[in-house]
């Protein structure tokens, strides 16, 4: 069996299975970020780990310092979706030694930017030769309160879905200049009892479905409700990826609340509910299996 054809998912829960664990870890492999700590501490470590590869996650000539930004971003936005801050980081470069040294420069000045804008330390990492693309992988370090991370998986039937922002289109350059959502995030989980959040990097249409399964729901979404970039469409909105956006449920007793205070905390950032999780469990297998349903996936 190759790997082609099989999908991301199932990859992943094929490499997983019977990976060890230890008495710290809260939340191992499955959320956007690890977690890890004493259950009863008062705060949480969050470990993640990504990577951009030339050719898959940015075009060989982009310009170097949008491809450092977008390197640190990432995983910046999945601990953002843990409710969390960024803290440490280390990075590793794996370039051609044709390289010109202003390239290697420019990405560390995107690196730097992004670093100094979430208050992330860049503490170590590597450089290596690299005989095919250039990539870099970046692992990065934070921590939240306990009562403030927020998993995928504490969704409930008759929640309320809300999202962040606006969907599609992020071919455009958006995914070399997006700036992930902590401050919304910290914001969020200390305000709200938040049930689930996780960052949209796949699609609406991959990762909903990922937070809906890991909640044992289903889900059901309003089309005509998804906040759209101009000019794109609602194919688009659900399938484009990498918007870095919020996705989120919350108790519908709370909706109200949040947004009327939204846009007091945030006038310049939509906030949009676009459905509720549901009890019909199977549903989102259902969609995945039909392919109604469908995102960005490495191994589709």
């Amino acid at each position: 069996m190759k790997l082609k054809g099989l999908g991301e998912d199932a990859l992943l829960a094929a490499l997983l299975r019977g990976v060890p664990g230890a008495r710290d870890v809260v939340r191992g492999p499955g959320d956007d970020c690890a977690v890890i700590g004493n259950p009863r501490g008062k705060t949480w470590r969050l470990l993640k780990t990504d990577c951009v590869i030339e050719g898959v996650h940015f075009r060989a000539g982009e310009n170097p310092a949008k491809i450092g930004w977008k390197a640190l971003a990432r995983p910046v936005s999945d601990i953002a979706a843990m409710g969390g801050r960024p803290l440490h980081a280390l990075i590793t470069l794996a370039i051609s030694p044709e390289a010109e040294l202003k390239r290697a420069l420019g990405i560390y000045a995107g690196l730097r930017k992004c670093a100094a804008k979430y208050g992330i330390a860049i503490v170590g990492g590597e450089t290596a030769r690299s005989p095919g693309p250039m990539f870099l992988s970046v692992m990065l370090a934070g921590e939240v309160e306990r009562h403030g991370c927020v998993f995928r998986s504490g969704g409930k039937p008759g929640d309320r879905l809300f999202v962040t922002g606006r969907l599609g289109g992020s071919l455009a350059g958006r995914h070399l200049s997006f700036e992930p959502r902590v401050e919304e995030g910290r914001w969020l989980a200390r305000q709200f009892h938040i049930h689930a959040m996780m960052d949209l990097s796949d699609g609406l249409a991959a990762d909903l479905p990922r937070m809906a399964r890991a909640s044992g729901c289903g889900f059901r979404i309003e089309e005509g409700a998804l906040p759209l970039h101009a000019r794109c469409t609602v194919k688009q909105g659900l399938s484009d990826g990498e918007d870095y956006e919020l996705l989120f449920a919350l108790a519908p007793r709370d909706a109200e609340r949040l947004r009327i205070l939204w846009p007091r905390k945030f006038p310049g950032l939509a906030l949009t509910g676009i459905g509720e999780l549901t009890g019909d469990a199977a549903a989102a297998a259902r969609g995945r299996k039909n392919g109604s349903l469908h995102g960005y996936d490495h191994f589709a």
